[in-house]
């Protein structure tokens, strides 16, 4: 049997809370469509991520990367910022 590990989940979102130490709460968005009416719906949820850098501010769009859990809430790492908020 062989340690490998399968490919880690990405996800992209935006920063909404920077408060704390080393980890940003990041609201991520999925758009599918209504099972039985076919219009798209939104739904959006929001992540805890580590951020090692405290680099993060609110509004900037995000990578994550799925991890280890780091604490009870926290199961993603800020692997990229894509875009700077303004």
């Amino acid at each position: 049997m062989s340690n490998k590990r399968g490919n880690p989940k990405t996800r992209t979102g935006v920063v909404v809370s920077d408060r704390m130490d080393k980890t940003v709460s990041v609201r991520v968005e999925r758009a599918f469509a209504h099972p039985v009416y076919g219009k798209t719906v939104r739904r959006s949820s929001k992540l805890l991520a580590h951020d090692e850098t405290n680099d993060c501010r609110v509004g900037d769009r995000v990578m994550l990367t799925e991890t280890r859990p780091l604490s009870s809430r926290k199961r993603w790492r800020v692997s990229a910022v894509i875009e700077r908020a303004r």
